[in-house]
């Protein structure tokens, strides 16, 4: 929300009428649904097949808001066209999305595209969030070791991590950053070099750590992170050695029993995305454990999981 509110509200502003825009888990698409109803907008989302066909119940929550949702790739477009032709069934991805609502909005003077991840204005608004944690670390007087985010582009890993790096590169903070990621998608164990943010080559190309812009990724639960490559900014951090990454196994049985130590824990479901962060900072609280070490771990948990629990049950046989 903290970027769907700002984007729809420039957009109102500037005169656009409609918004259009891509989603892998369905949380940015939920977001910017909501945000551009509150201004009086219209929301056309393209979201990936492989989630679109399973989350009914937030499908349903996006067109309450009032959006228009088709599976990507989709019979709208050029690049959605040519992609089903070669396969009726394909499971779509966040690149191709970004291709649909870039054709889509390219075709409409009075419409405007949306990015939810990957670029400055994004990360930007999302820095509330590691704003707010670093105030409240301030308030306990207590800094992080070490933080951890799940990263598909970098949106939330970026708004949380962000506000902590001027400390560390002035050599204020020795704090340690942890991206959590899937087999899938391991973006940030990429090549660093220029490449397009989306499949049909609409966009600019960025320097960034990528995949391949074309490479096929196996769909799982925690969809969300099927991106391609990283947030520029993130990627530069990490080519620097500002940012470890950990990938783990795209069966996600693994990532999922830890999200289910931290619910019975809690009593909060996190997003299959979120469940990426939960187990890494459960990994690495173990390893700390197990060697004496003490330190201070922060996560970030970056949406909740109530719309997921088919991906939750089926993984875990519940």
């Amino acid at each position: 929300m903290n970027t769907a509110l700002a984007q729809a509200w420039y957009a109102k502003e500037a005169g656009f009428e409609r918004l259009t825009t891509e989603t892998g888990a369905g949380q940015w698409g939920t977001a910017l649904a909501y945000a551009a109803s509150l201004v009086g907008l219209k929301t056309t989302v393209y979201w990936v097949r492989a989630v679109h066909d399973w989350k009914v119940d937030r499908r349903n929550l996006m067109r309450l808001y009032g959006a228009e949702v088709h599976a990507s790739p989709s019979p709208r477009t050029a690049v959605g066209k040519a992609l089903l032709k070669e396969d009726p069934k394909h499971p779509g991805s966040l690149g191709i999305a970004v291709s649909e609502g870039l054709e889509d909005a390219r075709g409409d003077e009075k419409a405007v595209y949306c990015l939810g991840s990957v670029l400055n204005h994004v990360l930007l608004h999302q820095t509330v969030i590691g704003l707010e944690t670093k105030r409240q670390f301030e308030l306990l007087g207590e800094s992080p070791d070490l933080m951890i985010s799940c990263l598909g582009g970098g949106s939330n890993f970026g708004g949380f991590t962000l506000p902590f790096y001027a400390d560390v590169l002035s050599g204020k903070a020795e704090t340690k950053f942890l991206a959590a990621q899937s087999e899938v998608a391991p973006n940030l164990q990429g090549e660093y070099r220029y490449d397009y943010a989306d499949h049909a080559e609409l966009t600019p190309k960025l320097k960034m750590y990528t995949l391949g812009h074309t490479k096929s990724m196996k769909p799982i639960r925690g969809d969300g992170l099927r991106y391609h490559a990283a947030a520029p900014i993130l990627s530069l951090l990490r080519k620097h050695g500002y940012i470890d990454t950990v990938a783990y196994p795209a069966d996600e049985r693994h990532v999922f029993e830890r999200a289910r130590m931290f619910v019975q824990a809690e009593g909060f479901l996190p997003a299959p995305e979120s469940a990426y962060s939960v187990a890494a900072a459960i990994d690495q609280a173990l390893e700390c454990k197990a060697s004496g070490e003490r330190k201070v771990i922060a996560f970030n948990v970056s949406g909740h999981g109530f719309m997921d629990m088919e991906g939750y049950a089926e993984t875990l046989g519940l």
